[in-house]
C-alpha cells in the first residue's frame, strides 16, 4: 500500500512536471519572439515567470530522479557480487541522499520563511512560490530514499534466503 501511494504521488509529480514544461514554453516563446522579431514588445515579467517555472521543474525533476534511482551518484567501486556488500553500497548512497534531504528540509524551512517576506520585482509575486521548493523537495527526497532503502533491504533478505535454500 505504501509503494502504491508513493507511485501515485510520483505519477502526480510527473503530470505536474509535464504541465509545467508545457507552460514554460509560453513565456520563453514570448521572450524569443520579442527579442528577435519585434512583433511584440519585450515584457519583463515573462523572464520572472520562466524562472519561477524552471525552478519548480528542476526540483520536481530531482524528486522524480530520486524515486527512479536516476539521481547523480559517483560509483567508485563496481557493484559487488556479494549480496551484503551490494546492499551496503546501495544503502550508503540512499542514506546520503536521505541526509541531504533532511538538510534541505531543515534549512529550507527558514529559506521559505525568508522568501515569504519578499516579493519579485516585475510580477510582485511572493517569493514563497519558489523558496518553498527547497523543503518540499528535501522532504520527498527523504521519504523516497527511505523507501528505496527499505526495498534494497528486502531485496538483500530475499537474495540471502534464496542462497540458503
Amino acid at each position: 500500500m505504501i509503494k502504491r501511494s508513493l507511485e501515485s504521488l510520483c505519477t502526480v509529480l510527473r503530470v505536474l512536471l509535464a504541465i509545467l514544461v508545457g507552460v514554460l514554453i509560453i513565456p520563453v516563446a514570448m521572450q524569443v519572439i520579442a527579442r528577435y522579431t519585434g512583433i511584440i514588445p519585450v515584457y519583463l515579467w515573462t523572464e520572472e515567470l520562466a524562472t519561477f517555472i524552471f525552478i519548480w521543474v528542476v526540483m520536481i525533476g530531482s524528486i522524480i530522479a530520486v524515486w527512479d534511482g536516476m539521481h547523480f551518484d559517483v560509483q567508485v567501486i563496481p557493484d559487488s557480487t556479494y549480496p551484503l556488500v551490494l546492499f551496503i553500497q546501495k544503502a550508503i548512497v540512499l542514506i546520503l541522499v536521505g541526509l541531504f534531504g533532511v538538510l534541505f528540509t531543515w534549512y529550507g524551512i527558514d529559506y521559505a520563511k525568508f522568501g515569504y517576506i519578499q516579493h519579485s520585482v516585475m510580477m510582485n509575486a511572493n517569493q514563497l512560490i519558489t523558496h518553498i521548493t527547497v523543503p518540499f523537495a528535501g522532504l520527498l527526497w527523504c521519504v523516497f530514499s527511505l523507501y528505496r532503502l527499505y526495498e534494497a533491504f528486502e531485496q538483500y533478505l530475499s537474495t540471502t534466503k534464496r542462497a540458503d535454500s
